[in-house]
């Protein structure tokens, strides 16, 4: 696949979490991806500060997307095995926050992704995320 499919994903994610999180998707492409969601009260924890499965759900969604865009010819899809994340920062309800995700492996049988999530409004890098990325093809 090539080009920003932003848009096909954003339709797809309708009523599944990404949509209900309110992810934005800025770039859907072949070895990358970048969107974003403003805080809501929905996106916290009871405590007040941002839960970290909403950062986990924006992060591991980007690299998703672009493991999808970016999948080897005759594939038919892919399947998370490991996620980790490093956490720094975080955000307040009303605040936006984005994140970019790359491709660092792209072989025949895994993906590798790194990601990385910011407060735009602070400017602070609130979280650094890799993911593996399992290839599935057809039985």
């Amino acid at each position: 696949m090539d080009g920003n499919q932003a848009a096909s994903f954003q339709e797809r994610q309708k009523g599944h979490l990404p949509g209900e999180l309110g992810i934005q998707w800025d770039e859907v492409a072949q070895g990358r991806a970048s969107g974003w969601f403003t805080t809501t009260r929905g996106h916290m924890a009871p405590n007040g500060f941002l839960h970290a499965a909403s950062v986990i759900a924006l992060v591991d969604s980007a690299c998703g997307y672009a493991c999808v865009a970016s999948l080897p010819d005759g594939a038919t899809g892919f399947t998370t095995i490991e996620l980790k994340a490093n956490y720094l920062g975080t955000a307040k309800e009303g605040e936006t926050v984005a994140c970019t995700a790359r491709l660092v492996h792209g072989g025949r049988m895994t993906q590798v992704w790194d990601a990385e999530a910011v407060n735009r409004t602070t400017g602070k890098t609130m979280a650094l995320f890799r993911c593996t990325q399992m290839v599935l093809w057809p039985k």
